[in-house]
């Protein structure tokens, strides 16, 4: 139980700016095994996100308070995701041979086909949110984020780790993740979406795994693999996708 805990605490370290005891560190057996409890973590990134907008909606507009639950979701995790997103974007963008993308994903700067992304992936967040009734985005946000950790861990499942570098902090929670560390994955990121309280909201899963292996194929055909910015820019598709289905799904049955 006490290894457990110290995994979990890992992973909030890993994935978040979360203080955490100045025991936990980067160990990187810790750290591989970390990958299990990515959607646990999307319950608190979500939660802060939720009891953000929910304060916020008693003296602000809808508009502000999902802005606002948005910048609180970007501080916690220290925009992590979005990074990797923007990353992918500028390596894909700009790069038409493994190592040349690698090296683009790799360097720190933000280029234009980053900047781009970022500002559409950031907007269709807001506005998915926005056209969702205002009741349901607490426990969207809370779903949104743990849905989609849950399938970033697919990623790291089913596509082999590929940089080279052994002095990446990344590289031990990118690796392969067994079985039993997926379906671990898999009951957090999915236990959430039972709070709306109709099974048609799984229905929602499916396009969030088609947005992931959609990724998956472009990350296979130029890398061979994945590397830790393809699995956050996985997260950032898959809830950004969760946010339109629900809105979409719910259009149906309101």
């Amino acid at each position: 139980m006490k290894r457990e805990f110290q995994i979990l605490l890992t992973a909030l370290m890993f994935f978040t700016r979360i203080p955490c005891p100045k025991w936990v560190n980067h160990d990187p057996e810790f750290l591989k095994q970390s990958a299990k409890y990515f959607s646990l973590v999307g319950w608190i990134v979500g939660g802060i996100g939720a009891l953000v907008f929910y304060i916020s909606t008693f003296i602000l507009s809808k508009d502000i308070a999902i802005l606002l639950s948005m910048a609180a979701t970007l501080y916690t995790t220290g925009a992590f995701h979005e990074d990797g997103f923007a990353d992918v974007c500028d390596g894909l963008g700009g790069g038409w041979t493994k190592a040349k993308i690698l090296l683009i994903m790799k360097d720190s700067r933000l280029g234009t086909y980053g900047t781009v992304g970022l500002i559409i992936i950031l907007a269709l967040k807001f506005t998915a949110l926005r056209d969702t009734a205002t009741p349901l985005i607490v426990y969207a946000l809370i779903s949104g984020h743990s849905v989609s950790r849950f399938i970033a861990t697919t990623l790291i499942y089913t596509h082999p780790y590929v940089r080279d570098t052994e002095d990446s902090k990344a590289k031990p929670a990118a690796k392969p993740l067994s079985t039993g560390m997926l379906i671990t994955s898999a009951c957090f990121g999915i236990l959430p979406l039972f709070s709306f309280k109709t099974p048609l909201v799984f229905l929602t899963l499916i396009p969030c795994y088609l947005s992931k292996v959609y990724l998956g194929l472009k990350f296979k055909k130029w890398l061979g693999g994945q590397t830790g910015d393809c699995a956050g820019a996985v997260q950032q598709l898959s809830e950004v996708v969760f946010y339109i289905s629900l809105s979409v799904l719910w259009t149906f049955i309101s």
